[in-house]
């Protein structure tokens, strides 16, 4: 899912798509940082559907900790994409 910012909103926006393809009688357990987003209580989480919280800082467990470093040293903050596909894409920087 890619969207031009992500807030609460999106979080519920993301665990509706989850809980719309799971299998029924499914229980997802999808893994979150501790980003305010993922820990509001604010978001509504459905009712097939718990949040796995990982802790501060846990590149091995979360993957995705390991792209937001990359990210990080790869790339300056705040680019300018020219479509939807550069963010996607390597390149398509403005």
């Amino acid at each position: 899912m890619i969207l031009p910012s992500y807030h609460v909103a999106a979080v519920e926006l993301h665990l509706t798509g989850i809980f719309q393809t799971a299998a029924p009688g499914a229980h997802a357990v999808p893994a979150v940082d501790q980003a305010g987003w993922h820990t509001s209580a604010k978001r509504a989480v459905p009712a097939n559907i718990a949040l796995l919280p990982l802790p501060p800082c846990s590149p091995a467990p979360n993957p995705v900790e390991n792209v937001w470093q990359l990210m990080r040293d790869s790339w300056p903050a705040n680019q300018v994409f020219k479509a939807g596909a550069g963010i996607v894409d390597d390149g398509g920087f403005a």
